[in-house]
């Protein structure tokens, strides 16, 4: 499992009736690769996980698998009500060829420590992949520190990275401080890459990338090789786009952009539902500016 570089968290594509459109995720996960992504997260916030069933998401892994005929690794999002569905999808994940887990806290239930790391373990230990602690505490509530992350790297040796969205790039400096090179810390914010890797992040798990990969993995080598000029340039002109990632309705921001560039259907499944009003003429603004002046790479 190779946890450094763009990893998209990649839209579920789905047809009008709500259904899952294999063929068109896997096109998808191909033109990913293609773009210099090196890995695919498949079944995250922003695949929607959360109206998926259980077997929708192994079959969702199996079309990313034979999609990236071991080019990249797969990874598969474990989040899940109970901890007990959260093993079976992460064995469940192991069975159709993932390479690795983005394990989240149980949704909905967010409690003390001594819980939460009872989940996490339970989780680690019930395969041999390769394991990335997902830390999204505005959405989920539960906040894993520094400290708690440095503890379980010490106890499971399958934990090798952590995506960090907290908001706070100084976490990826704490971290680092206290692990050193045992876990690789990932950005999780489209908007805050260029920082975090200023921090010493080696990864992204983008969102916007779905739409732009080109741009998006220009964006993140500029970064990490050192060059502010050009990092800085890719930056300004997609930050618009970027901070659509981390607002309430950022499925259906990416998603809507997808659909109009042709890369993708803007289709979500409720409660989610499409843009309208003054949302959608945002997303139009937002997209047309970005479209007129493009940057050339």
């Amino acid at each position: 499992m190779n946890w450094t570089g763009v990893i998209p968290a990649l839209t579920t594509n789905l047809r009008a009736n709500g259904a899952i459109d294999h063929a068109a995720f896997a096109r998808h996960c191909r033109w990913m690769i293609d773009c210099g992504c090196t890995g695919l997260v498949c079944c995250g916030s922003l695949g929607e996980a959360a109206t998926l069933s259980f077997d929708e998401k192994i079959a969702v892994v199996r079309t990313a698998v034979q999609a990236a005929k071991g080019r990249v690794p797969v990874v598969l999002g474990i989040a899940s009500l109970s901890t007990t569905e959260a093993v079976a999808l992460a064995r469940g994940a192991a069975k159709a060829g993932a390479s690795g887990l983005m394990v989240l806290p149980p949704y909905v239930y967010s409690t003390d420590w001594r819980e939460m790391k009872a989940h996490l373990a339970a989780v680690f230990r019930a395969t041999k992949l390769s394991c990335m602690l997902y830390n999204n505490p505005p959405a989920y509530k539960t906040d894993y520190l520094p400290a708690q992350i440095a503890e379980l790297v010490a106890e499971f040796p399958t934990l090798h990275a952590v995506k960090e969205s907290s908001g706070d790039t100084r976490r990826v400096t704490a971290i680092r401080h206290l692990v050193g090179g045992r876990l690789n810390v990932l950005v999780g914010m489209d908007d805050a890459i260029v920082e975090g890797i200023a921090a010493g992040a080696q990864g992204w798990i983008a969102g916007l990338v779905n739409a732009f990969p080109a741009e998006s993995v220009a964006l993140f080598n500029a970064a990490q090789a050192g060059d502010h000029a050009r990092a800085d340039a890719i930056y300004q002109w997609f930050l618009p786009l970027l901070r659509l990632d981390t607002v309430p309705k950022f499925v259906q921001y990416i998603k809507w952009i997808q659909g109009e560039m042709g890369c993708g259907s803007a289709t979500v499944r409720p409660p989610r539902l499409p843009l309208e009003g003054a949302e959608l003429v945002a997303a139009k603004k937002a997209l047309s500016r970005a479209l007129a002046t493009r940057p050339t790479l």
